[in-house]
């Protein structure tokens, strides 16, 4: 979940602010910064948690490759020994990754 905090420096990076358990309501604004409007802050928080939810399926395939030492392994075995069975395994795990987390 996308915080008020998270949108507000997506807004004004150097904004200076304290927000109380994370109420728009409660937005305590530090004098040399201006206020953004509650209003802006809710967008950009819709905009950026819809950003987050579309890549789901990256961090989702991410923890579920094989491990990059059985990638290495396979493909050399491949290229150097010229016995792709590894290879082959590893790509029938690779493809199950993706198909099971489509984008």
């Amino acid at each position: 979940m996308i915080s008020i905090m998270e949108a507000i420096k997506a807004i004004n990076p150097i904004a200076e602010c304290t927000v109380i358990n994370e109420d728009i309501n409660q937005i305590i604004w530090n004098d040399n910064t201006t206020p953004i409007s509650k209003e802006d802050i809710l967008s950009k928080k819709t905009e950026l948690q819809a950003e987050y939810d579309a890549l789901d399926y990256a961090r989702l395939r991410e923890k579920e490759y094989p491990p990059t030492k059985e990638f290495m392994e396979a493909y050399t075995e491949k290229e150097i020994g010229g016995d792709s069975t590894k290879w082959d395994s590893y790509i029938v795990k690779y493809n199950k990754v993706r198909s099971d987390n489509p984008k």
